[in-house]
């Protein structure tokens, strides 16, 4: 071996060589220093980032003045046994009203969650099933049913206090056209919306006349991101549309259906219009928003019991978003 090739003293043959540091813009980057030169551009990032932050401000500012202010001041008079005749005979009582909410079993409150639940229940795996069913339908009935996409959503593109007010009309015992074509067909009537057994259900299927229609649209644009290759695989194969369907084509609808189950809940527990409007004798239709609405403007206003119910629907709604936001990420779904 030539004597300038030969390694030296002490050195080991296997003993990597020293690695010269890395200079340049990257080592600016991992030191923290700003390497040279980069003045100019970061500057023109900052006014690109500032820029942006200006053209979202308004929005940010209607948010927070609509939004975020008003759930704070909800929450803030929710501990307050609050006069909005005169504010300044209204009394401080911590967390009384949440109190008479819950460790005193209000049964006001109790009967109005309990209606919320069986609201959201039927809206949730009515609306789902009929949904996906009506969109399953658009996807292979040819084009004439593909034309009736826009008659899926003409019910939900009417104003909920239009059709509320049309639809009691048809609820009507005595004048309405339901009971009317019953009578005809010699089958028995019903009071509907006067009687506890048939009111909830009377404003359950309202609900799904008017919500059907948008679900569909959404789980028709879940089924056309599904590729055709894999349905004509498994027809080749001898697989049958019900087998297609839970193997093939349900499995890829999973997130779509999160979004809609997630979106339903929200919407119902929320709904208020349709009660209003639709109520009929008894409390048996009191949800949680009609009770919030009854509470802070009925004859007797107590708006801090209305305060505290209000922030109440507020904290189920976020904890089942965040729980179904949960859930769907861990089980692969896209959480939207």
């Amino acid at each position: 071996m030539p004597e300038s090739l030969a390694p030296a003293a002490g050195v080991s043959q296997n003993q990597p060589s020293p690695v010269r540091p890395r200079t340049g813009p990257r080592l600016g980057r991992r030191t923290g220093r700003i390497p040279a030169g980069a003045g100019p551009r970061d500057r023109r990032d900052f006014r690109a980032t500032a820029w942006g932050y200006l053209f979202v401000l308004p929005a940010l500012l209607v948010f927070g003045v609509w939004t975020i202010f008003p759930t704070f001041y909800t929450f803030y008079i929710s501990l307050w046994h609050w006069n909005e005749f005169d504010i300044s005979l209204s009394k401080y009582v911590g967390l009384a009203n949440y109190r008479q909410l819950f460790q005193q079993g209000d049964p006001s409150f109790l009967d109005a969650f309990g209606h919320s639940l069986y609201f959201t229940v039927g809206m949730v795996l009515g609306g789902t099933a009929i949904a996906l069913g009506f969109a399953l339908l658009v996807q292979r009935g040819g084009r004439l049913l593909a034309l009736s996409r826009l008659g899926f959503y003409l019910p939900h593109a009417t104003p909920l206090i239009a059709s509320s007010l049309v639809w009691g009309m048809i609820f009507d015992p005595r004048f309405g056209l339901l009971n009317y074509g019953l009578d005809k067909l010699h089958l028995p009537t019903s009071q509907w919306l006067y009687s506890p057994g048939s009111s909830m259900p009377a404003v359950i299927v309202y609900s799904l006349w008017h919500e059907v229609g948008f679900i569909t649209l959404v789980f028709i644009g879940g089924l056309a991101v599904i590729s055709d290759e894999y349905g004509e695989a498994a027809r080749v194969d001898g697989c049958g549309p019900w087998r297609e369907f839970w193997y093939i084509t349900w499995p890829q609808l999973r997130p779509v259906t999160t979004f809609v189950v997630l979106i339903t809940t929200i919407g119902s527990l929320q709904a208020f219009t349709q009660f209003y409007e639709l109520r009929g004798a008894g409390n048996s239709t009191v949800t949680l928003s009609l009770l919030i609405f009854l509470n802070a403007d009925g004859q007797s206003p107590t708006l801090g019991y209305a305060a505290a119910a209000a922030t109440v629907l507020f904290a189920i709604t976020v904890l089942f978003s965040l729980v179904r936001r949960r859930t769907s990420v861990g089980g692969g779904a896209v959480a939207s």
